[in-house]
């Protein structure tokens, strides 16, 4: 890894800084002046900002962290010792001048995480006809797409069991004797139950089907996404913040690949942009979610996921959002981007 990938200068947007962090493998960025240590920016500091709806067109010094630790060439050796200290994953080795000369990171597998605080139960939406993925799912239902060796359903549970869970809930449909002839012919260090719908639920209405068996936070996921994120950090902000849904949302850049042309009220040109880039955060499929919002639902009543979020917004509870990197959501919904996870997974 080149060290130009984790610094940035104080001038870059935090937009380029969130497309940077996606880049790099690792979840720090360190803000520099000609070389020398001024600041370090994390994911988590980008998020905090992005929750005080700051602008992402502003300056990342508008985030960063002006007060970072940071080790001598003679302290070198502290540096593990440093990091385990001020729970930090990376700490940089500057010069007397501060320049830096190198940093060093707390582990080399940036994909290591933390196990959740307690065993969280996960539901899998799996009853969907997956129109989008025509032909592929006139033959296999969506759950059972291969990405490689195994299919997207197994990926994301295998995904979950890194976190320490181990008690999951898929929701079927269509083509449901297929996917529960291929897990139960699996030998699984898990427990998996399915709920059958014998009519379309839509996205949300499904997890009617729940009630009395989930009496805890648990996760609702799409049967067709991966997270490649931390989700010990949008756990501890959905309980801290006392979310009723949490919604993983990722950043989405899109460029317009003409010329716009703005027009002013007489007819003239107010301004104009050349290839202008628009952001936005989208709605990844994955949530954390309270058990009542399994309670308060009508049983076996289609409804997609999204009306019962607006449901609790006009009701005054909170919902919240944790914002990931682009790269960080891997989506499989539709052909081009199945290519693409498969790609990314190395399939």
């Amino acid at each position: 890894m080149s060290m130009n990938e984790i610094y940035i200068e104080e001038n870059k947007s935090i937009l380029e800084a969130m497309k940077q962090l996606d880049k790099s493998a690792r979840k720090i960025l360190f803000v520099h002046k000609d070389g020398r240590l001024k600041a370090s920016l994390t994911d988590g500091d980008i998020r905090r900002w992005i929750l005080k709806k700051g602008n992402l067109q502003l300056p990342v010094k508008n985030a960063a962290n002006y007060h970072p630790i940071y080790l001598f060439e003679q302290q070198a050796g502290m540096a593990m010792h440093t990091m385990k200290k001020y729970h930090i994953d990376a700490v940089p080795i500057v010069e007397s001048n501060y320049t830096i000369k190198r940093v060093v990171f707390a582990n080399d597998s940036v994909k290591d995480h933390r196990l959740f605080a307690k065993k969280i139960p996960v539901v899998i939406m799996a009853g969907g006809l997956g129109t989008r993925l025509s032909p592929y799912t006139n033959i296999l239902p969506k759950p059972l797409i291969p990405i490689g060796d195994y299919p997207i359903a197994e990926h994301i549970i295998n995904c979950f069991c890194t976190y320490g869970c181990d008690q999951f809930y898929m929701i079927v449909n269509y083509k449901r004797n297929m996917i529960k002839a291929y897990f139960d012919e699996l030998e699984k260090n898990y427990q998996l139950d399915f709920i059958t719908e014998e009519k379309a639920l839509g996205t949300g209405g499904g997890i009617s089907l729940l009630k009395g068996k989930i009496n805890d936070t648990f996760i609702l996921t799409n049967c067709d996404i991966l997270i490649d994120d931390d989700l010990t950090k949008a756990y501890e902000q959905h309980i801290v913040s006392g979310n009723k849904i949490t919604m993983i949302c990722s950043l989405k850049n899109f460029t317009i690949p003409y010329g716009v042309v703005n027009m002013g009220e007489d007819g003239t040109i107010a301004s104009m942009q050349e290839k202008p880039s628009l952001s936005f955060f989208t709605n990844t499929g994955c949530y954390f979610v309270e058990p009542e919002v399994t309670e308060t639902l009508k049983y076996n009543e289609p409804v997609d996921f999204p009306k019962i979020i607006e449901r609790y917004m006009e009701e005054g509870k909170r919902i919240g959002i944790y914002p990931i990197g682009e790269e960080a959501w891997l989506d499989m919904g539709q052909l081009d981007e199945l290519e693409k996870m498969r790609a990314r997974l190395g399939c």
